[in-house]
């Protein structure tokens, strides 16, 4: 997706603001249009406000067209048809473009639940979960009256396009739209930071396979070079971190069993919050280790 300053983006011919933000609310133009006629915008947090505002000023019949514009998820007819190419980035983002047939079936399921009771397609900001979250959102939903429910789907339109709008316009201000996962490795052994621990990142999944997310190294600081996930919110749900230590301590002449006591170190942990900084360390010996949630 190329890239925009808000400069331009208040300067440009209306026809090309339009162009520019027709699709950051999926199928909806109207809101582009309306948006042209309120520049200059003094920030993307501006933009932004100003893009609520005219959904949620809307009349009930063009925000309920609006909500129909969306697509279902993980749906294999809309997706051989063709999703905008945002919606098929964002739904795949979550693996929903790899699902096993019990998670197929699955999301039918909710899908189809659903529109019956709503009238209008389960609307979710994807890249702020999990396909297990995706799920459980869709039960807790699925318990809503319908004027709840449409107030939630409008919010998570409007998580939608604050992500959107963070990907396509620069701007000096920024969206709070990102969150962080890092992690780092003490040696409590010698007290001092562990470089050379071989680390990854594992999303779990309930019905489907789990996924990894990242392998990385631990550099001279114990730490990563980059976060595990960052740049992007961090999907609600459940994840494993795997800390290869074993050969560290072998290879720094610490006398161990054999087999040694601890080799591959597993953390489980879950994220609630997407735009948080969750920091998970480990903190080991040749036969002990701890973690806590740090920030």
């Amino acid at each position: 997706m190329s890239q925009i300053s808000l400069s331009d983006l208040n300067a440009a011919a209306k026809a090309d603001f339009v162009a520019v933000l027709a699709n950051v609310v999926e199928y909806s133009p109207w809101i582009a249009e309306q948006l042209a006629g309120k520049r200059p915008f003094a920030g993307v947090n501006q933009l932004h406000a100003a893009l609520m505002a005219a959904i949620q000023s809307a009349e009930p019949d063009v925000q309920l067209a609006l909500l129909r514009a969306h697509p279902d998820l993980a749906n294999k007819t809309q997706r051989a048809a063709g999703l905008t190419a945002d919606s098929t980035d964002e739904q795949n983002s979550a693996g929903l473009d790899r699902l096993s047939e019990a998670e197929y079936a699955a999301f039918e399921r909710v899908n189809n639940a659903y529109r019956e009771k709503f009238g209008f397609p389960y609307i979710v900001c994807v890249r702020r979960h999990t396909k297990d979250s995706v799920l459980r959102d869709f039960e807790t939903r699925l318990l809503n009256i319908a004027k709840t429910e449409t107030r939630r789907a409008l919010e998570e339109i409007g998580r939608i396009s604050a992500l959107r709008l963070d990907q396509l316009v620069l701007a000096d201000d920024k969206l709070k739209v990102h969150g962080r996962l890092s992690t780092h490795v003490l040696d409590n052994h010698a007290g001092k930071p562990a470089p050379g621990i071989p680390v990854e990142l594992v999303e779990l999944s309930a019905l489907g396979e789990n996924r990894i997310i990242a392998r990385t190294v631990t550099n001279a600081d114990g730490r990563t070079d980059q976060p595990l996930i960052g740049g992007r919110p961090l999907p609600i749900g459940r994840y494993e971190l795997r800390f290869s230590i074993g050969k560290y301590y072998a290879e720094r002449n610490v006398q161990l069993s054999a087999p040694p006591f601890l080799d591959e170190i597993p953390l489980r942990f879950a994220i609630s919050e997407p735009e948080n900084h969750y920091h998970v360390p480990l903190l080991v010996t040749p036969w002990s280790y701890s973690t806590y949630r740090g920030s």
